[in-house]
C-alpha cells in the first residue's frame, strides 16, 4: 500500500466514514490517477475538470455516480493534501429527478414466486416489509429481531445510526419458519460461511435473475422493494398478507 493511500485511509478512519464509503473513495481516486497514468499529487484542477468531462461524455455515468467521484476528489485534495487551490472548483453534477419504479401487489407476488432460494426470498421479503437497505438486511443478527416489541433493530445503518423498524406479525411468522428450516446461529442471513453474513452483491444478483424469470417488464432491484414498501403503506397499508399467502 502506498503512503498516499495509507494517509487517505487514515483520514477517512479518523472521520469514521463507513467501510463502503472508504472503498468507493479509494476506487474513485485510483481510477482518476489511472486515467492520466500519474500520481494524483501531480494532478490539479484542470485535470479534475477533464476527468469529469470524460466520465460524462465517454463513460456516460449517472449524476449520482459522478458525484461519488466529486466527493472522493474533494476529500483527497481538500483533506489529505490540503491543496492551496479551492476544492470547491470541483463541481457537483445536478441530479436527475426520476420517479421510482413501483410494483403492483400482483407484480410483487410474481417477483417473489420467481426467487428460487428460500433464504434469498425471505431476505427480499424482509426488505419489502421493512424498507431496509440491502446492506442493512444482510447484516441483521438473530438478536436484532424482537418479537416482544415487534421491532427489528438496525445497527449502524446509513450515517452510522442505529434505529428500529416495525416487525409485522406476518413477517415474524415467515422469519420463524425460515429459522426452523435453516437454524442460523449469529447472522440472520449467513453467507456461504456461517461466520459471515450474506453479501449485498449476491442479493442483487439473485434479484436480477428473478426479475428476468418473473417476466416482468419493470426492472426489480432491492431498492425497488424499498420503494414498494413505502408506496404500498401509503396506498392501502401493508400487502404482506397477500404476499405471504402466495409465496410461502
Amino acid at each position: 500500500m502506498t503512503e498516499l493511500r495509507m494517509r487517505m485511509l487514515q483520514e477517512m478512519q479518523l472521520r469514521n466514514l463507513s467501510q463502503n464509503t472508504q472503498k468507493r473513495y479509494i476506487d474513485r481516486v485510483s481510477d482518476f490517477a489511472g486515467h492520466f497514468g500519474k500520481s494524483p499529487e501531480q494532478l490539479g484542477p484542470e485535470d479534475v475538470r477533464s476527468y469529469q468531462l470524460y466520465l460524462i461524455q465517454e463513460r456516460k455515468l449517472s449524476s449520482s455516480t459522478l458525484n461519488v467521484a466529486v466527493c472522493a476528489l474533494r476529500f483527497f485534495y481538500g483533506v489529505c493534501l490540503k491543496q492551496d487551490w479551492n476544492v470547491e472548483r470541483i463541481i457537483y453534477a445536478r441530479r436527475e429527478k426520476k420517479l421510482p419504479i413501483v410494483l403492483s401487489p400482483d407484480e410483487v407476488v410474481r417477483f417473489f414466486q420467481a426467487v428460487r432460494s428460500t433464504k434469498y426470498r425471505v431476505l427480499l421479503m424482509t426488505i419489502y416489509n421493512t424498507g431496509l437497505r440491502v446492506s442493512e438486511a444482510t447484516q441483521l443478527k438473530i438478536s436484532d429481531v424482537d418479537s416482544k416489541r415487534m421491532t427489528i433493530r438496525v445497527e449502524q445503518g446509513k450515517g452510522k445510526k442505529d434505529r428500529y423498524v416495525m416487525l409485522s406479525s406476518k413477517l415474524l411468522g415467515i422469519l420463524r419458519d425460515y429459522w426452523k428450516m435453516y437454524r442460523p446461529n449469529k447472522w440472520l442471513f449467513p453467507g456461504k460461511s456461517a461466520n459471515r453474513h450474506m453479501s449485498p452483491a449476491s442479493v442483487r444478483h439473485v434479484c436480477r435473475i428473478a426479475s428476468l424469470e418473473s417476466g416482468l417488464i419493470k426492472r426489480v432491484t432491492p431498492h425497488t422493494l424499498r420503494h414498494c414498501f413505502a408506496t404500498h403503506l401509503l396506498e392501502a397499508g401493508s400487502f404482506m398478507f397477500l404476499i405471504a399467502n402466495h409465496v410461502r
